[in-house]
């Protein structure tokens, strides 16, 4: 059990750093703080949370596999992400309309947050890398994986709660359906640039 406990301050720091900094889960958390607020922002949340615990636990025990006998999988799988995230920064360059109705529309749901992790580049590199990096061989891998599972979901959520309390802190300067237009306009641009970088 050493050899796990050395894992915990590199892991830390990666965890750390990869669920604070802008992404395609954090900007739209962000989006849905400003448009949703944080009480209706939950299920989004706990959804990229969970959903990445679930996509680090399969690419651990057995999908990276599957990308290594067939990358063609793993590549549809990224430019099918690439297409979703960019339908997805459409959807929140609209989101603030004159129509009442736009405004009310709900935000991403729990199982949906889930299941755009399979499809977002950066949550699959980050479970890959993870798995790659800080899990152990022989007896101690499956204790390993969960590990590294569990402390980068426990630090995720925060960051992810931090992305939308930042978004619902921005609302009360975002009062006028022009500046709120604008600020979802910018987050749109930044999920569409996050694209265009995992190509480049």
């Amino acid at each position: 059990m050493n050899e796990i406990e050395i894992l915990w301050l590199p892991l830390v720091t990666f965890a750390l750093s990869s669920s604070i900094t802008p992404g395609p889960n954090n900007i739209m958390l962000a989006a849905s703080g400003v448009n949703y607020g944080f009480t209706r922002s939950i299920p989004h949340m706990l959804g990229v949370s969970i959903g990445f615990f679930i996509l680090f636990l399969a690419v651990a025990f057995g999908l990276g596999n599957v990308f290594e006998m067939y990358p063609q999988l793993q590549t549809a799988l990224k430019y099918a992400g690439s297409i979703y995230l960019l339908w997805l920064a459409w959807k929140i360059a609209t989101a603030a309309s004159a129509s009442e109705q736009a405004i009310s529309k709900r935000p991403m749901t729990f199982l949906q947050a889930i299941s755009f992790q399979f499809v977002n580049v950066k949550a699959m590199m980050m479970a890959i890398s993870s798995a790659v990096v800080f899990t152990l061989p022989g007896d101690n891998y499956t204790v390993s994986a969960l590990l590294v599972g569990v402390i980068f979901t426990l630090i995720n959520l925060p960051c992810c709660s931090a992305w939308v309390v930042f978004g619902s802190g921005l609302k009360r300067f975002l009062r006028n359906e022009q500046s709120l237009k604008a600020f979802n306009w910018s987050l749109a641009s930044l999920t569409a640039a996050s694209v265009v970088l995992f190509y480049v």
